[in-house]
């Protein structure tokens, strides 16, 4: 199978940011005031005057290695992707494109986007978390824990009626595993008993937490536990010591959430300070029923629009055909040029013996 280059171009990747250099003044388009200088040994080509950074080039294998799971492309194939995509730059330019208010929108919303991620970035790199900060939401959130863990099944049911009459069959000797199998909205297909295996407290909603804590090994709950699931009858079978995971072995999930809680109270506190006018209603006013005719009106536009959307989507499978048409033939032509080159190439190694 042969290798394709990615349609980087068609998926919209913005990696020209080092390609708006211009080595010599005249050139058709116009270089960015904030673009940064390549000096031509950093450049890995000029189109019509402008340089190409070796970043860009870079970045593009990065990009290609990323998606395509380690696939690599020749150097020759990347630079003239990077070279069309500078042309195709160069002629929006031209043809001012850049300025039209549609393009102006999307530029100004890429920007934000990549302005924002470049706040957060520089306040977690000015603001690292620290040893201290993990050993203290280790401490709170895992070796502080209560060290105990659980084992228990469970019965759940829609309504607190069907779970009073399941804790009535109990009392009566009946098996939990086999109830569990016949009533459970968790165990009828899995038919496991409603078993929940071991777990922490914290890992269950606060109502069934609480209530596995207070019951006895080998006791049921007498009353329905409500969540918002329904109606859990809770059988305890065991608890045991818990062991807490070293801070080395749970660290790299620390780093990430203690980053997010930095991030969190920063925006936070850039929200009190921020002085915040909201121009909008936040609540929907309810909408008056249409006049006969303007519902008749109504259903008449819904009937064009959905006309619309199937022509749309036709045209669109059309294309979507057409283009696939042209892959495999350019594929094939492809293929021929190859297979002509390789047999021209035997015929001269063979003409030189």
């Amino acid at each position: 199978m042969k290798k394709k280059l990615i349609p980087l171009l068609v998926a919209g990747t913005a990696l020209l940011g080092g390609c708006e250099q211009t080595a010599t003044t005249g050139t058709s388009a116009t270089p960015a005031a904030a673009a940064p200088t390549i000096a031509k040994e950093d450049a890995i080509a000029v189109v019509n005057g402008q340089y190409i950074a070796k970043s860009t080039l870079e970045q593009l294998e990065k990009e290609i290695a990323e998606r395509g799971h380690g696939q690599t492309f020749p150097k020759e194939k990347l630079i003239e992707e990077l070279v069309q995509r500078q042309l195709l730059v160069q002629d929006a330019i031209q043809k001012q494109l850049d300025k039209s208010p549609e393009i102006t929108a999307q530029l100004d919303s890429a920007k934000n986007t990549l302005l924002t991620q470049a706040d957060v970035q520089n306040f977690i790199k000015s603001n690292p978390v620290t040893d201290a900060e993990i050993k203290a939401e280790y401490d709170s959130k895992v070796a502080g824990d209560n060290g105990i863990e659980y084992k228990a099944r469970h019965i759940l049911v829609k309504t607190e009626a069907e779970a009073k009459k399941l804790i009535a069959e109990l009392d009566k000797g009946g098996d939990f595993a086999k109830l569990a199998n016949k009533n459970s909205l968790d165990a009828k297909e899995s038919q496991n008993g409603g078993d929940l295996g071991w777990f922490a407290a914290g890992q269950m909603v606060a109502p069934f937490s609480e209530a596995v804590t207070k019951l006895e090994k080998g006791k049921y709950t007498k009353t329905p536990v409500q969540t918002q699931f329904g109606y859990h009858v809770i059988l305890r079978e065991d608890s045991r010591a818990q062991t807490p995971p070293p801070i080395e072995a749970v660290k790299e999930q620390l780093v990430p959430y203690l980053q997010r809680k930095k991030v969190q109270t920063m925006v936070e506190t850039l929200r009190k300070q921020a002085k915040v006018e909201i121009l909008v209603p936040l609540t929907e006013e309810p909408t008056k029923a249409p006049a006969p005719e303007a519902a008749v009106a109504e259903e008449a536009a819904k009937a064009v629009e959905k006309s619309v959307e199937k022509a749309a989507d036709k045209v669109e499978e059309t294309a979507k055909a057409a283009e696939k048409t042209v892959e495999k033939a350019a594929d094939k032509a492809a293929e021929k040029v190859e297979d002509a080159a390789k047999a021209t190439k035997d015929a001269a190694k063979a003409a030189v013996k």
